[in-house]
This record gives C-alpha cells, structure tokens and sequence, in this order.
C-alpha cells in the first residue's frame, strides 16, 4: 500500500438530473453505487466510503449492509464510512455491525464517525440533538471499551448500562477497526480524535482552506499534546471534489447545470465564485493535478485523500468516465507527487496488516491515556 491513500465517498443522493428532467429509480441508484464503487477498484483507487443518512433523497441507511456486499465483490479496495452516526446509532450495535464486517471483509475496513447534518434524524432514534457533542463523546468512550476489552461493566447517562457484556464477534486480530472522527466545524471533535490517537477527518469541499487550516492545526497540537507523536505524525484525511474534461471549458460548460441544481449549494454562490473559494476543482486532469498536490502545503502531509464524484443528479456513464480519469491520469501523478520530499516521520496511511503488526511489535504494557473523557474545548 502506498504511503497515501486515494478513494472515492458518496452521499447517497438521489437527485434529479437537470439536463434531462429524469430521476433514476432508488433501486438503480443503489445497483449504479455499487458498479461506481467496483469501478474505483478497477481504476486502482484505494477507498470506497459510503454515507449514512435515514431520509429521502438518500438510500444509505443501512452501510455494512452494502460494504459487506461489496466485500464479497472486490479484493483490494478498503471499505469505510463517510459517517457513521455515533450520535443516533447504538455503540453496541456500531461494535458488532463493524467488527463483523472486518471478517467478512478480511481487515478491509475502517469507518468515520461524525454527528451527522441532518437535525430530524436524533429524535428519529430517541435522542436530543442539544446533546449532540456529548452523546458523540460518551458513546465513542463506550465504543473503544468494547472493542479493546473481552467483558464490560458500563454505565453512562444516555444508554441503559451493561454488566458484563462481550460484543461479537471480536476484531480480527485482536485489533479494531481504524477510526477516522469527521468533522466541518468542532474542535470538541477533533480533540476527541486527539485523545484517542485516532484520525481526523476533514471534509473540505464547502469551506475556505482557512478554516480547516485551524482544525486540523488544532487537532495536530492536541494528538503531540496526548502523546501519540509529534503534530506531524497525526493521521489526517481531506475530502475533495472535481469534475474534469481534457479541455478545462468542456468540464465547467458540463457541469454547470449540475452545479446550479445540486441540492447542497445550488441557487447559491456561482461556479466561479465556488470554485475560488473552495477546493471543488472543475476543469482538465492538470488543473486538479496543481489544486490537489498543494493540499499538503496548506494542511501537512496527510493520509488520505477521498473525492465526491457520483452526486447532484449525475449520470452513470458521467461518472464511470470521471473514475477512468481519476485513477488514470490524476491520482498517479498526485501518489508520486505527494510521496516526493515527504518526511520520514509522516505516517503511512493506517491498514489493518500494519496496525496488527504494530499491536505484535507494542511492548506489553503499552496503555492508552488513562484520563477519562477528552477535556472540554470550547466551540
């Protein structure tokens, strides 16, 4: 595996295309993500990251359902989430669901947790959303217990509490799935990825590069301040967005419609304005080439670079052609380039066969931080 990783995560949307006034069907939209996701395989991408949400237009209710399907259709590609709800979903189901995939997928498996964008969905599921960052905390806390230890005794404030619980199956290997923590806006977030020595994921498509310039600043200073390494050796991922044609006009006269129509940001800022103002790249091979190959110089070396390619309507075709040009012109210069000059101490990206052989060389009586909660931070 390369010292970085390159993939693709989708949102699940459903969307109208505005070019031709059609809608696919959710039952296409579904068979259409899992041809993208074999597809990324195919063109040498390294991840597929798949969102959760429980709301139309989206289908992705139910993620280790369809990375568990795709487990069994693919042999390289790393299956992760691009979130998991650690707000709304129970951290014992989150421990069974995931380590379960691990064996099924052989160790091909990471996740990101976040809280989620969508307000309605905490009641769905019995919780307040006025608790969102600390349901986040308390549940991760549970989350890690059950995956590191064989029995737990638990009591917390949001879930009944557990006596003498093991959750099955355990990790592959004695070692849990790596997690990535997302965020677009919480440092109590990214202190939380801090203290676990765990990843910090940066969205990175509706923002300047300034504000996630002091996120992940923050949470490289807070991982040095736990004592997991230096700031330099967090483990970072970024996501991004582009659309490319050979002719740079080509790609912006195409996807404009789908710009001005995208239920996230259409009837809003101008292409152009949108552009300049955050990393969404619309033009030939080379001008994401140059974009994203400056990431680094904004955020540090980092671990893993995730695009949003299958979303506001676009069509199959469209988007199968996008991962050609992905994996066949953009992410081999973009491995070499990020790989050039990078520090001996930037840290590969995280892999189940490197983790487990980390935990085999661990001295026995390596302990995590033995504080209780991250601290409080304010937002």
């Amino acid at each position: 595996m390369s010292q970085m990783q390159f993939g693709i995560f989708t949102v699940s949307d459903i969307t109208e295309d505005p070019t031709t006034r059609t809608t696919v069907s959710e039952a296409q939209r579904i068979q259409d993500t899992l041809t993208i996701a074999r597809h990324a395989e195919e063109v040498g991408l390294d991840v597929f990251a798949l969102g959760e949400h429980h709301n139309p237009p989206f289908w992705s209710s139910s993620p280790t359902t369809t990375l568990a399907y795709l487990a069994a259709q693919t042999s390289t590609l790393l299956l992760s989430t691009a979130t998991t709800l650690i707000t709304t979903n129970d951290p014992v189901k989150i421990a069974e669901d995931f380590s379960m995939l691990q064996h099924l997928a052989g160790g091909r498996v990471d996740l990101m947790l976040g809280r989620g964008n969508t307000g309605p969905v905490y009641p769905w599921f019995g919780k307040d959303i006025r608790q969102g960052i600390p349901l986040a905390i308390e549940n991760y806390a549970l989350l890690r217990r059950l995956w590191d230890e064989e029995v737990v005794d638990w009591t917390g404030q949001f879930r009944t509490p557990l006596q003498g619980f093991t959750s099955t199956p355990r990790p592959l290997d004695g070692v849990a799935p790596f997690v990535w923590h997302g965020s677009i806006r919480s440092p109590e977030i990214a202190e939380q990825a801090a203290y676990y020595g765990d990843g910090f994921f940066a969205n990175n498509i509706f923002w300047p590069a300034s504000h996630y310039q002091q996120l992940i600043g923050y949470y490289r200073q807070r991982f040095e301040h736990y004592g997991h390494g230096t700031a330099a050796q967090a483990i970072v991922g970024l996501g991004g967005q582009v659309f490319m044609r050979s002719k740079s006009q080509d790609a912006v006269d195409e996807f404009r419609p789908y710009f001005d129509n995208a239920p996230v940001y259409g009837h809003g800022p101008s292409l152009e304005d949108f552009t300049a103002q955050t990393p969404l790249t619309v033009g030939s091979p080379q001008q994401v080439i140059d974009r994203y190959a400056g990431m680094r110089n904004l955020f540090g070396d980092y671990q893993r670079q995730l695009f949003l390619m299958d979303h506001a309507g676009l069509p199959l075709k469209t988007v199968l052609e996008q991962l050609d040009i992905l994996g066949g012109e953009v992410v081999p210069v973009l491995r070499r380039e990020l790989a050039a000059n990078r520090p001996a101490e930037a840290p590969d990206a995280p892999t189940h066969a490197a983790r487990v052989a980390a935990a085999a060389a661990a001295p026995p009586e390596t302990q995590e931080n033995s504080a209780a909660e991250p601290m409080e931070v304010a937002s």
